[in-house]
Parts: C-alpha cells; structure tokens; sequence
C-alpha cells in the first residue's frame, strides 16, 4: 500500500513560542472566523496544523520560513486589496504583524504529519498481476479473462450465456474491429472457414481499423478543426494529428510511446515531423481569439491541457483543484499547480488572432530553414535598401532570393504548441484559482498521493524544459498504478459497452469501483508485459468465450443483474454515428475509400445554415464522392455540428469524452428514415440491388438482406418483403431495411 503520511515541516530554529505568544493574538482576533466552530472556507488557525494545510484553496495559510510569500500575512498586513483580515474591528498593530512574521520565519520546530484522507483507496495502490482463479467449468476457458469472468458467475450459481452464431460473430468482429460490415466475399469465406481468430488476424491488419479506433482516441483528446467561441476560427493543418493517430494504431505503435511523442514529441531524442505533428495534441481544445482576461484565459488553457491530461491518462478529475483542494480525492491545489507547471513553458505561435503553423521536419532540417529564412531576411532587406534608391531591387539579389528558395524550399507545416525557451516561466498557485491572485511558488511534480518519490523534473533544457518528456516517462512507467489500468479499461469499454470501471474517466474516489478488480489488474499487467500493444490486447480479448458470448437474456440472471454488471450476455450497444453511416456508404456500394488528408465537408440541411450570420462562407460543402469518405474524415467544426451527427450522439469535443451517450429520441428516427444523406444512399442501394439480382423481387431480397445485415432473410421476412415490393418501389424497400433495428446494432 502506498504512504499516505506527508511530511510537512522539519528543522527546528528559534522563533516566538506559538502556545505562549502567538495563540492568544490569534484567539483574540482569527478564532471567531477560523477556529474549530466555523473553519470559514476550510480554514482553522487555532492549530498550527491548521495554519499547514490551509484552506478549501488549497494553499497553506503560511509557508515556514517565507513569511512575505504567506497568505496570513498578506491579508493582515493589507497587501491585498481584495481580501483585508480581520474583516471587522480595528486591523492588528506593526507589532502584532511583526510577530507574526517572526513566528512565521521561525516555524520549523514541530514534524507535522498529515494524513490524506483517501489515499487508500484502490486505484492508488501498485498493480498486481494475480493467478487466474480455479473454476468448475475448466472446458470454458479459453483464456485466463474467462477464468475472471466465470468465476463470479459460479459464485452465484450462474452460467454464462452460449456462444453467438458465427453470423453474429463476424459481423460483430468486423463491426467491432473496423466499423464496417463484411462484404458478400467475406461472409462466405467464413462460412467455409469460420476460424474467428484468424478473422481478427486480418481485420487487425486492414487500414480500416486504424481509422475506426482512431476515432476512440480523438473522442478522448477533444479532436476539432475549430476553436470554437464566436468566431470558431479554422484549425490550420489540425487534421494531420487525426491522420497521425490513426496511422498509430494501424501501425500498432506502443501505447508508452504513443504517451511520449504526443506528450513530448519535440523533446525526444530523435525529433521527427511525426513526433511534432503528435504534440498536437495539446493545441486541439477550443481557444478564445479575443479573450476578455488574457492572463485568466492564459490559465484557461493550461487548466484544458491538465485537466485533459489527467482524466485521459490517469482518470483522475485533477482539474477539480484549481481553485480548492479536492473535494472527494486527495488531490490537493498543489497538486494542481504543480502539473501546470510541467506545461507553462508552451506557447500558442499567433500573430494577434490568427493563428500560425509551424515547420514539421527533424531537428537539422527546421534549423536548415530557419538559417535559409535568416540568409531570406538578409537579402530582402539588401532589395528594400535597393528598391528605396533605385526604384527597383538589382537582379543579382532577386537571383540569389529565387536560388535559396529554389535549393531549399519551405518544410511541411504543422499544428501544435512549442516551447520557444529553454526555461520555463515560474508557476505561482493561484488563490482561487484566479490568475490576479498569485499565491507561493510550486514546483512540477505529479500528484503527491501516486508516488512515493518525485519523478526528476529538469530545471531547464537547452531545446525545451524538458519537463513533458519527464511526465510522459513516469506516466508510462511501472511505478504508476493508473496508467495501464486505464487505457486497459478503456479498451475493454469499446468492445464491451461498459468499462470494468463504469467511470473510465475517474477513478477517485466517487468513481465507480470495477466490477472484476482482479481482472482489470491482470490485464493491465498483462498489457505491459506485452509490449504496450492495443493489437495484442485486442486478439486476447476477442479470443475469450466472454466475447464471444450471446445476447441471449436468461433468469434469475436478469432480474438479479440487470445492468449485466458479471458479464453474464453479451451486452446490447448501438453502432456510434460515424460506424452507422460508413455502413450505408458500404452497402450502397458508394463508399470512397481514400485515407487521410484534409477533411471533406458532408451534406448539411439549409436549415442548418440559415442562422449563420454568413450562411455562403460557414461550410462549403465537398462534392458527392468527397463526402463519400468515411466519416472520420468529416471536418468537425465545433459551432456547426453535422446534424446527421449531432442527433446520433457524437461526443462532445469541447472537452474530453470518455464514453458517448446513447439515447433513443424521435429526431434519429426521422433523420434515419427522412434524411437527404439516407435516401440517397436507400437510391444507391436499389440501384445496386438491380445490378447484381436482376429484376427478380426474392433475389433483390435475399442479397439486400445479406449486404445489410450479413444474414440471409427468414422465410416470413422474405414473404413480407415481397409483397411490400408488389405495393412500393425497391428505394422505399432499401429505405426500410437501413433503418431496420439490426442494421444499427452489431449483431
């Protein structure tokens, strides 16, 4: 178990005795307010314990040995203009402040320890890989998740459902895995081989996958193109960090070291455009061109990267601190601080609102160009010298300007924050969390309750701080009890529906505890032991018989759980809006599928687009075979939502997204059935239908059934149908079958 004692004062020096000086100043004019009756805002002063700790803000009421950076005196002493203490009665006398002080630039006399309350709670301790557990039903297991799960089941007398049908199984394994349905090809050649783990195998290898659990991902890092606010500026180049992402994750590329280059990219060893482009990461959140408080905002945008960083990587809402200590985690305002500052030295590259890109390459190429702009720079000024005495620029320098250009022309542009400086501005702990309002100096450090010894942190680099690079090593590192759970839980959360911790994105103490805590830690453990790999993770998960369960509901099972909590079925979960989409695209065979590049704009209604102030400017539409591209190619722009998207639930990108909502409300239906997007593609359908069946009403049946939902009809669908196309056209029947129940679920 992790210490849960800090240390908070040692050394003893001379200084005026608390008990017999001090206490009685205090009593005489603190105690009304801050004693232990009251404690306004948190705060006690009758102890020196409570004088340590501080307040609900997180920041000690004095700091020993540093009397002129503490808050007691600063609000006795009247050198804050908002906050004056006492607030009633005359203020305390020259002699009574100076005492103070003395006792304050004295006060290392008593060790004080002080417990944090919280931090034994599960998620805080060391992971540890425990021996799957015995079972009654051996035969069952497939692999030691199985083991887990049955085990609670045979705890209760249950027994897991049976195995899905090899239709369910593929069609949920390409959904799954890809997003897209298997094509007629497919399906037959796994009835002739319905070997599921080498279907995995090879769903595994296909660029679809990359760009299905990309999109995991950038719901996650809060992925737009715009900034969002009022003027919802254009995100230049942002879409080269979703193409990045999913070439991550077709390429398998170790979760440690996707960590560090989106993190610290520009502070690796070997600095690549591809590690810049990830540092992206951090410029993806809304930002205010024209804030009201540039300071305040300037903390608005560390608290986005924190409180991000925290939730997506550790699960923990640190965000929660900036303006008191935690609530309900031991997290602490210090804490915060100290994470923002491990990122105070980024900066946004702007010129006043617009915002700039920067050159993407390795570290001797962008300094190759900044020496041919500084070479650029020198001769431009030669012709300017020149054009302002002759009337024009003499042709040897516009021949040497069109020869540097020409031998090294300009680097790929990229979207991210950069570190311009070596040493990072002094991070001060905000009172309240307000930036008028500086509090002590904190130092970067990760959260005190998750370690037992600070990670080093550099005081200063000669490309960067350097700081990044030491967080994303401790993140990724054993010493860390959250990372590996989380990003496991997070995995099994997409397969699954829900997460072994149903609050993927906390892990406090208000959070969900797991369902299977034995699981989720051996699968952590597991998962660093195997390299980090989403690829390897995924195959262990599928080839488990917990996957490959049905949805078949059972007694008492149901009544008993019916939030499915033990893993008894199979859960049911809606495809997200970009898999139901992407489906119709592949059925009516319209489906572009070109990769990566910049975003293409799909259909949005007029209607949409009439309460824009600049209805012709606002979305520029892309033509039909453009916005034939999957749907992770979409441009999301943050004050117009495509309304096909908006009504499926997409996440909201304004902050991260651990998990979408599901609902069932009247506009998807009408959007599914009435939409512009749906009866094209329902047109596109039936034409393909007439290609590849002919005329023949119980052929166009039978093959629009196996291309939407991968099964051929049962007899009493294919009468049903049959005699609804002696009544209707076949659009209207293609416009039905995409909004039949199954085709929006995986199986």
């Amino acid at each position: 178990m992790r210490s849960a004692l800090i240390l908070v004062a040692a050394v003893a020096v001379a200084a005026p005795d608390f008990d017999r000086e001090v206490r009685p100043l205090i009593e005489k004019r603190c105690v009304a307010c801050h004693g232990p009756k009251n404690a306004m805002h948190g705060l006690r002063l009758d102890t020196v314990e409570g004088a340590l700790r501080g307040g609900e803000s997180g920041v000690p009421a004095i700091i020993p040995g540093k009397s002129a950076e503490s808050l007691l005196i600063r609000y006795v002493a009247g050198q804050d203009k908002e906050i004056v203490m006492p607030p009633a009665g005359p203020r305390l006398t020259t002699a009574e402040v100076d005492l103070l002080r003395a006792w304050i630039d004295g006060e290392r006399a008593r060790p004080k320890v002080e417990v944090r309350k919280g931090a034994d709670h599960w998620s805080f301790q060391p992971v540890r890989k425990p021996e799957p557990p015995p079972v009654r039903r051996s035969g069952w297991v497939r692999n030691p998740i199985d083991a887990f799960v049955l085990a609670k089941l045979e705890a209760r007398g249950w027994e897991p459902s049976p195995a899905g049908t090899p239709g369910q199984l593929l069609r949920r394994a390409h959904l799954d895995l890809t997003g897209l349905p298997p094509s007629l090809a497919e399906q037959d050649a796994f009835a002739r081989d319905p070997d599921l783990g080498r279907l995995v195998a090879d769903l595994l290898g296909r660029a679809s996958y990359g760009e299905r659990w990309g999109r995991h991902w950038l719901d996650l890092v809060r992925y737009a193109e715009s900034n969002g606010y009022e003027r919802d500026g254009h995100k230049p180049e942002a879409h080269k960090y979703r193409d990045y992402v999913i070439r991550v994750f077709n390429q398998d590329k170790p979760f440690d070291r996707f960590i560090a280059e989106q993190l610290a990219g520009d502070e690796l060893d070997e600095v690549t455009a591809e590690t810049l482009i990830a540092t992206g990461y951090y410029r993806l959140g809304p930002w205010d061109d024209e804030p009201a408080d540039p300071a305040e905002d300037r903390f608005d945008q560390l608290d986005d990267l924190v409180s991000t960083t925290s939730q997506v990587f550790l699960g923990l809402t640190l965000g929660c601190a900036r303006c008191h200590n935690h609530k309900f985690d031991p997290l602490t305002a210090q804490d915060y601080y100290s994470m923002v500052a491990v990122f105070n030295g980024l900066e946004r590259p702007r010129r006043g609102r617009t915002e700039l890109t920067l050159p993407v390459g390795n570290t001797s190429e962008i300094a190759r160009e900044r020496e041919r702009d500084r070479l650029l720079q020198t001769h431009a000024a030669v012709a300017a010298v020149q054009a302002a005495g002759v009337g024009s620029p003499g042709a040897e320098v516009l021949a040497e300007i069109a020869a540097i250009k020409s031998r090294q022309p300009d680097l790929p542009r990229g979207y991210f924050l950069h570190e311009p400086h070596g040493k990072t501005p002094v991070t001060n702990l905000l009172v309240r969390g307000k930036a008028s309002r500086p509090g002590p100096e904190v130092p970067p450090a990760v959260p005190a309750v998750l370690v037992r010894e600070q990670p080093v942190f550099p005081t200063e680099g000669t490309r960067t701080s350097m700081r990044r690079l030491a967080l994303a090593r401790w993140l990724a590192s054993r010493d860390n009890p959250l990372t590996a759970r989380v990003i496991v839980n997070r995995v099994w959360q997409f397969h699954f529906g829900e997460g072994l911790v149903r609050t993927p994105s906390d892990f406090g103490t208000l959070g969900q505890p797991p369902t299977h805590p034995e699981l989720l830690d051996w699968l952590a453990s597991w998962f660093v032991e195997n390299g980090w790999s989403f690829k390897k993770l995924h195959q262990l998960i599928l080839e488990s018989n917990t996957w490959r369960m049905s949805k078949q509901s059972r007694e008492p099972q149901a009544t008993e759980d019916p939030e499915n909590r033990l893993l008894w079925r199979f859960p049911y979960r809606r495809l997200e809006a970009e898999a139901i989409r992407d489906s119709m695209l592949v059925v009516s065979g319209r489906l572009n599928p070109r990769m990566y590049g910049p975003s293409m704009f799909p259909e949005v209604p007029e209607a949409a687009l009439e309460g824009s102030s600049d209805p012709d400017k606002i979305w520029k539409m892309s033509d039909e075979a453009e916005r034939s591209r999957r749907t992770v190619y979409a441009f999301l722009k943050r004050s117009l939502i495509v309304p096909m998207l908006e009504v499926l639930d997409l996440c909201d990108t304004a902050r991260t997204s651990a998990q979408r909502l599901t609902t069932s409300v009247a506009p998807q239906a009408l959007t599914l059935f009435n939409g512009d997007f749906v009866n094209a593609q329902a047109r596109y359908f039936a034409a393909r239908l007439r290609r590849e069946a002919g005329d023949d009403p119980a052929r166009q049946v039978e093959l629009a059934y196996r291309l939407a939902v991968a099964r051929p009809p049962t007899q009493a669908e294919r009468a049903r149908m049959i005699r609804f196309l002696g009544q209707q056209s076949l659009e209207q029947m293609t416009r039905v079958i995409l909004n039949l129940n199954e085709f929006v679920y995986p199986d």
